[in-house]
């Protein structure tokens, strides 16, 4: 049976009137929900640790900013922003121990909940707002008069209002201009690990990477296996987006089309699939989520950001961005500074 979909029509600012929403921290998806629910007319502070450098951040944009404790006592919904992995110390210090009855806990992703990494008192709503994309483009498509899709989910409903907090936060960020359905921390948490790790970055990253390196090996230049291998991808994903995988094949050529649907299944074959079912099976014993954590609290991510600066080596990375500074349409994002000054 189909999914319900929640739109415009369901869902109200109502349930947030009076209140105050606080998010902590203000990075990709803090900053998008942050700046839509004002621009809601949702009342948002932000909670943010004393040295954070996303404080200046937040304040140019025009909301106030207070150390996380604080932002926890003045607020009824309490938004839940930072990494996976940084939320239990956060959590502990700063947000359990003002967590009174009748609050709601949100979260964007389900990994501190579904993997108990904290534990929430159960006198308050445990909610999730996910909308189906990065903060960036959740900000953007907001501005532009859209909204990217969002999941939610209820875990603990303490008042009984959850559900309806739920989908006026979604209908605030945006989210119910795109359709919002109900899920659950469980359904979420491993579907989203699952599609970042083997298609949407990890297996998109792999292949982009491997069929740059085939052609340059081969003796192409590098500008044409980053053209074919990487910019043309955006194109591809955006036909697909807009019509699904038959209507992308409905606009690229026969030559192209055939190429698809016989080399394509020997590419991305019986294997690749088999892989991708360990990797699934990873994710929903937990063992992933182990993985992680150890290496955030024992290696002090030495290993994470290795295979980050390796990755920021690879010759593509050059070549692309020579090729793209001679678009200037492709607007220059600054990968090193602050996650709210990206957009």
């Amino acid at each position: 049976m189909p999914a319900k979909i929640y739109t415009e029509k369901d869902a109200s600012l109502a349930p947030l009137k009076g209140k105050t929403c606080a998010v902590i921290g203000f990075g990709s998806q803090g900053h998008a929900h942050a700046l839509n629910l004002k621009e809601s007319g949702v009342n948002v502070i932000i909670g943010l640790y004393p040295g954070s450098k996303s404080r200046a951040v937040a304040e140019e944009k025009g909301l106030k900013v207070y150390d996380t404790a604080e932002a926890v006592k003045k607020a009824d919904v309490i938004f839940v922003a930072v990494p996976d992995t940084k939320i239990p110390d956060v959590f502990n210090a700063d947000i359990k121990p003002h967590l009174t009855k009748g609050k709601t806990l949100l979260f964007s992703h389900g990994f501190a909940i579904h993997f108990k990494t904290i534990t929430v008192p159960a006198d308050v709503n445990v909610i999730m707002v996910a909308p189906k994309g990065p903060g960036h483009i959740v900000r953007r498509q907001y501005t532009e008069g859209k909204g990217v899709p969002a999941l939610i989910a209820i875990y603990q409903n303490a008042d009984k209002q959850a559900k309806k907090i739920a989908l006026a936060w979604a209908h605030g960020i945006g989210g119910t201009r795109g359709g919002v359905i109900e899920t659950t921390f469980k359904e979420e948490t491993e579907t989203d690990l699952f599609g970042e790790q083997t298609v949407l970055c990890g297996g998109t990253s792999a292949l982009v990477q491997a069929g740059f390196e085939v052609l340059v090996e081969a003796g192409y230049s590098p500008e044409m296996a980053y053209f074919e291998c990487l910019h043309e991808l955006k194109l591809i994903v955006d036909l697909m987006n807009e019509s699904g995988i038959a209507g992308m094949r409905f606009s690229i050529s026969e030559t192209a089309k055939w190429g698809d649907v016989k080399v394509g299944p020997k590419i991305i074959d019986k294997s690749v699939k088999k892989r991708m079912k360990e990797a699934l099976k990873d994710i929903q014993t937990g063992k992933f989520a182990k993985e992680w954590v150890r290496e955030t609290k024992a290696g002090g991510y030495k290993k994470f950001n290795k295979l980050l600066k390796d990755g920021e080596k690879h010759p593509i990375e050059k070549t692309g961005a020579r090729l793209r500074s001679l678009m200037p349409w492709i607007k220059k994002r600054d990968i090193k500074g602050q996650q709210a000054s990206y957009s």
